[in-house]
């Protein structure tokens, strides 16, 4: 038998870059393994790439020296145990990056909500100062491909817990949002998540930057992992990043939400984390608040989509989590009607419903997709007295919530995934943006 190969264990978009980075790196024989087919991209003639997939795809770990798993592979899999304890080696993206990258060159974003925004925001920043940075990691670009140009700059990088969970080397800088529960069906328990996430900081020296938000009690928890110098964020007044009253204050300078082009109070903590993380690097307080100004939003959060007939439409189909939601719901203003739903992960709705029903500006709910009578039947449970009703899809869900009428918002933003009814959660959100356009 033949153990000479190394293989990649799922053939995503991560795994293809797996494959592009072994094959600049002259590894020749390759084994790709899949539970789903696999349609291989043309490669050089030298390259021999064996195929394992369908239900026994892990058969192919047998021909394995090394393999490489794509971050949705549970790595704690009774045969990927077994493969090491026979001398394998198992490895993530993530832990080839950083050993290919000085850890000083990395800024690390972790956290339940907001990562994307927050990277986004300090890319943001470190253009306007010139200062060159790419993003990479769970958001953007898969890490390996960075590697193909080499020059220096600043990596930004979004990592989730199926990323970090087995990394044992941790960023300069490392920016912990706020932490609640997810992914439950992948992870053993809440307690297997929060310790993923802690190796973003677990490994940090003393000169290292440890930004994090003070408002959520588990984030807390993972940074008292870290050795790193630490800075907070949050509503107390010995925060070192002070948000109330829709206005970030870092020393004596404060910027006013209403003075950036980004919507939603929720976008404050993402501002402060990336304030700090930029501050760290030595970027002028004066540079990072102008640039803050600037900003607009990624498409699908909160996305502010115009106005119709007096009703304003805001597409937040980004939000896949309950706590995502509750964070949309929050910054509305209006009178408003909600698109609800998606499909299954086995969220606990009950805090978002509790909140709900003190939301006095909702005035109605539509459900959508797989969760659609859970979720309807757990309103009711809680005692949620807002008109809801169940609809089959988007579309119908859209037309009864124009019923808000002149004054009002339309707000979608479900909660769930969106598969069953969307490929993800960018065609619910391209769905949704072609009902507006069609009004």
């Amino acid at each position: 038998m033949n153990h000479s190969a190394i293989g990649i264990l799922g053939f995503g978009v991560e795994g293809k870059s797996t494959l592009r980075y072994l094959i600049r790196n002259g590894i020749s024989n390759i084994i790709v393994m899949d539970k789903a087919e696999v349609t291989l991209p043309e490669v050089p003639e030298k390259i021999n790439i064996r195929v394992f997939s369908g239900e026994n795809y892990k058969e192919g770990l047998k021909e394995c020296k090394e393999v490489i798993r794509s971050a949705g592979i549970y790595p704690l899999d009774r045969e990927l145990l077994k493969f090491q304890m026979n001398g394998g080696v198992l490895k993530s993206q993530a832990e080839i990056f950083f050993e290919s990258v000085p850890r000083e060159k990395i800024i690390g974003v972790t956290g339940t909500l907001g990562k994307g925004s927050t990277v986004s925001i300090i890319k943001h920043i470190l253009d306007s100062a010139n200062e060159p940075s790419v993003i990479g990691g769970n958001f953007g670009v898969p890490m390996l491909d960075l590697l193909e140009d080499s020059s220096e700059k600043t990596y930004i990088l979004e990592l989730s817990s199926f990323q970090l969970m087995t990394l044992g080397v941790s960023p300069k800088i490392g920016v912990v949002l706020k932490v609640s529960s997810e992914h439950l069906d992948w992870h053993q328990s809440v307690e297997e998540y929060r310790d993923a996430k802690a190796n973003l900081v677990r490994y940090q020296k003393n000169s290292d930057c440890c930004i994090f938000m003070e408002d959520a009690k588990p984030t807390v928890e993972i940074v008292k992992n870290s050795a790193g110098q630490k800075f907070s964020c949050g509503k107390n007044k010995n925060s070192v990043a002070i948000i109330e009253n829709e206005k970030l204050s870092i020393g004596n300078l404060s910027l006013k939400l209403e003075e950036c082009k980004i919507k939603g109070a929720y976008q404050l903590e993402n501002m402060a984390a990336a304030a700090l993380a930029t501050l760290s690097l030595g970027i002028d307080i004066h540079t990072i608040f102008d640039s803050l100004k600037s900003y607009e939003s990624l498409p699908l959060r909160m996305e502010f989509r115009g106005e119709k007939n007096g009703i304003e439409f805001y597409n937040d189909s980004y939000a896949t989590r309950p706590d995502a939601t509750l964070a949309a719901v929050k910054s509305m203003k209006k009178p408003f009607a909600l698109i609800l739903g998606g499909s299954e992960k086995n969220a606990d709705f009950t805090e978002l419903f509790n909140e709900l029903k003190f939301t006095n500006n909702l005035k109605q709910i539509s459900f959508i997709g797989q969760t659609s009578e859970r979720m309807f039947k757990q309103a009711k449970a809680l005692e949620l007295e807002i008109p809801m009703e169940i609809f089959s899809d988007l579309k119908s869900a859209f037309e009864h919530s124009l019923s808000i009428g002149n004054g009002g918002a339309i707000l979608l933003s479900p909660a769930c995934a969106s598969f069953g009814l969307f490929k993800n959660y960018k065609h619910r959100g391209e769905v949704f943006n072609k009902l507006v356009e069609d009004l």
